[in-house]
Formats: C-alpha cells, structure tokens, sequence
C-alpha cells in the first residue's frame, strides 16, 4: 500500500525549507509590503505578526498532524482519520480542487515573471523607465496568448518533471537548493537596498508602528487586513502543507516545526519589505499602490520602473526576478507533488505517467487564466476575469473554510478529537510542547475568528 512504502524526508532541513516553500509566495513579496504601506507601516506589521501566532500557527498544526497522522495527503487522510459513518472525508473533494484551482492561475503567473527575468537578462526592458510605458508592456505580454501558453506549459513541465523524480532524488533536492538560492539573493538585495539614499525614511515608515497611521487608516480596518494577511500567506486549508507532515518522522513535535516554517515564511515577508520601501521612497516618493486594488501589476510596473530608474537596477531586476521565480516555483512544485500524492494513493499508476498525465491536464487548465486577459477578455464570472475569480474561490473561499474544518476535526469528539491531535502534535522528543491550556483558545475562539476572516474576506465593505 502507499501508506506502507511511502516516501519520508532525507532531512529535517528538507522538510522545513519545502514547507515554508509551500507558504512562501508571490503574496509574501508584492502584496505584503503594499498593504503594510497602505494600512500605516509599522503597527500593521506589528498586528500581522500578533495574528500570525494567534491564527496561523495553531492552524498548521492541526494541518501537519493530520497529515503525519494519516500518512496521507487530503485526498484520503480523512477516511483514515475520521471515525466510521463520518462525512468530514467529503472536504477532500474542495481540498483536491482547491490544489487545481490554485495551479490553474499561479503557473501562469510564474510566466509572468520567467518573462520578465528574461527580459532583464537581456536588457531589453531598461529603456521603459516609466510606470505608463511598463504598463504598455505588461499588456502586451499577458494579451499575448501564444507567449503565455508557451511558457506557462515550460513551467509546468519543468515542475512536474522535478516531482516524477520522487520525493528526495526530485521535489526535497530541487526545492532546497532553490530556497537557499532565494534567501541568499534577499538578503543582498536588502542589503543593497538599504544603502539607497531615503533608506533610512523608508525603513522608519516600515518598522517603526505610529498609531496615529492607524488610526488615520482606520483600526478596523488595520485589524482585518492583518489578520486576513496572516492568514492567507501560509496557504493554510487545502492539504498542501499537510502533505509534508505525512512524509515525516514521529521524531519532533509539531509546533516546534510549525514555528520555524512560520518564521521562514515571515522572514521572507520582511526582507521584501526591506528591499521594496528603501527603494520605493528613494525613487517614488514612497508608496503609492492603493491596498483596494493590489495586483501582480505591482511588480511588473512600479518596481520594475523603481529598478529601471536606479543605478545597477538591470543586475538589480535580474537578481530580484530571480528570487521571485523561486519563490513561485518552490510553491508550484509542491502544490504539484500534493497533485501527485492524490494520484498515487486514489490510483494504481507510477509517478511518471502520472506527472504526463497532469502535465496535460493542468496546461489544459490553465487556458482560462490566460485567454481571460486577451481573446476571452469579455467573458466575465461575476464581475471578474477568470484569473481573479479562480483566486477568488481558493483564497477567500476554500482556504478559510478548510481550516475551519482541520481545525474542527482535531478539537470536536465528533470528529478526530482533541485527545488525538493533542497526542500527535506532541508527539517526539525534541522542540517545545503544546500546552494543554490552549484547548478551549482552539475549540471555540479560533473558529470564530477563521469565521470571521471567511465573512470579511467574502464582503471586505462590511469592516468600516
């Protein structure tokens, strides 16, 4: 059986840098650092921080338990886990979608920014130094379907062929020297940041929280967006980081592992901040992007005429487009390898016919995503595109209602049980223990509060 023979880790460091991969993504690099200038700068990130821990990590340790529990992915850790004539195993159907829908759009994304590596590499992009120029370029590239089919299916290729490898010789070996490469490049791109003549202006509005900012912003609003933000970023719901949790040991517990995912993901959150606000107030006067309407545009016009405008900023857009492919693709391939987990625990079939397989059908898929910005423009799913409507449904919809339902599943006796989750999550020798006194915190406060995210997320006008 899969459970039987599966596949574990080579090493611990393998198994946290592929986890925070999973977490990490084009969210923690653009749309952090634009909503934290939008809602006051250094209280926001203060509030995202408090509601990383608050929110976010007793999340990924009811996701990681299930996982390590079962063995399983989500397509079949809940028949495993859940008690006979139970119905939570139905949340593998939204959690398989869920992993489909997300690559429906991301992989296309990814292309975006393989492009526009390509275009600094060869300089052909530093003659558009404005914001409207960059913007003309940016709707040639996503208007041309051919261009983006084309590379959109070299991404999926690539990534899928990386996971037919198998766990250690492909997905753990690729992904770690990726997000080596990606902490490596941030930090010299911090650095280099930081030497810009308004860094020190740009970093006092980052890290320095002002109340009066926040108030000016408005303290609901501040509230809600850190906490939607700290939610979203982790990638929480959808199985994607319990998958990690079933490829290893019973030899550490969980929240000790759940932290350190956690803090890389934030690091990596911060350190883009410490290359985007430097740069932003030194060449654009701060920043102007409007948190309402945060988009990927961000980078491929605003930053990229901040790098075009600032001296060694082609070197500048080569290195930062670089990390940026990392991070999309470190989240690609392990989304990828959960495709491929429900594949072989739901079928008979190998790794590799199972990557042909989807590297068919997720190209198939992500046609949508691609010609809904040019030759089905017109075509509109209640008001949106097809990209920002299947990024609608995964991450206001699925994410918030599956960790709802991991988090109701390890603390209601109706379901896998306090006690289980409680033994699992402690499970191991090495890193600190899950106190018992967080149990009623657990059971009846968080699922308000991830309730409450799922409302906001779903009617943002309802927060004044």
């Amino acid at each position: 059986m899969e459970q039987q023979n599966r596949e574990q880790f080579k090493s611990r460091l393998g198994f946290i840098l592929i986890s925070a991969g999973c977490a990490i993504g084009l969210g923690n690099v653009y749309r952090f650092p634009i909503i934290t200038g939008a809602y006051g700068g250094g209280a926001f990130v203060l509030m995202y921080v408090i509601f990383l821990l608050l929110l976010g990590l007793p999340v990924m340790t009811c996701e990681l338990s299930v996982g390590r529990a079962s063995r399983r992915s989500i397509a079949s850790s809940y028949d495993v886990l859940q008690k006979p004539g139970q119905k939570w195993h139905l949340m593998k159907y939204a959690g398989i979608a869920g992993n489909y829908l997300l690559m429906m759009f991301y992989t296309t994304i990814s292309s975006w920014l393989v492009i526009y590596f390509f275009k600094y590499l060869s300089g052909s992009i530093m003659e558009h130094t404005t914001v409207e120029a960059l913007g003309n370029v940016f709707g040639g590239i996503v208007t041309n379907p051919g261009l983006l089919v084309a590379v959109t299916f070299g991404v999926i290729l690539v990534c899928f062929a990386i996971c037919s490898l198998g766990l250690q010789k492909g997905v753990e070996r690729i992904t770690k020297v990726m997000m080596l490469a990606l902490l490596t490049l941030m930090v010299c791109l911090a650095v280099y940041c930081c030497t810009l003549d308004k860094a020190a202006e740009g970093l006092k509005f980052y890290l320095v929280p002002n109340l009066a900012r926040m108030k000016e912003s408005g303290v609901g609003k501040v509230i809600s967006a850190a906490m939607g933000q700290a939610f979203f970023t982790l990638s929480l719901g959808i199985g994607s980081i319990a998958i990690f949790g079933s490829y290893i040991g019973k030899e550490r517990r969980l929240l000790g592992e759940s932290v350190t995912i956690i803090s890389l993901d934030t690091f990596v959150a911060l350190m883009s901040g410490l290359i985007i606000f430097p740069a932003c107030f030194t060449f654009n006067n701060g920043v102007t992007a409007d948190a309402g309407s945060v988009g990927a545009g961000f980078l491929f016009t605003t930053l990229s005429s901040i790098f075009n405008n600032m001296p060694g900023g082609r070197i500048v857009g080569i290195l930062f487009f670089l990390f940026m492919i990392f991070a999309a693709a470190s989240t690609v391939i392990a989304v990828f390898e959960n495709i491929m987990s429900f594949w072989l625990e739901l079928t008979s079939l190998k790794r590799r016919t199972i990557a042909i397989i989807n590297v068919a059908l997720v190209a198939v898929l992500s046609l949508p995503a691609i010609f809904g910005l040019s030759i089905w423009k017109n075509v509109r799913l209640f008001g949106k595109d097809f990209m920002d409507m299947e990024d609608f449904v995964v991450s206001n919809l699925l994410l918030p209602v599956g960790s709802l339902v991991y988090v109701l599943f390890c603390t209601r006796r109706y379901g896998w049980g306090w006690d289980n989750y409680y033994s699992e999550v402690n499970e191991g020798l090495a890193g600190p223990r899950l106190p018992r006194w967080i149990k009623p915190y657990m059971s009846y406060v968080l699922p308000l509060i991830i309730i409450f995210v799922l409302v906001i997320s779903i009617f943002p006008g309802i927060v004044g």
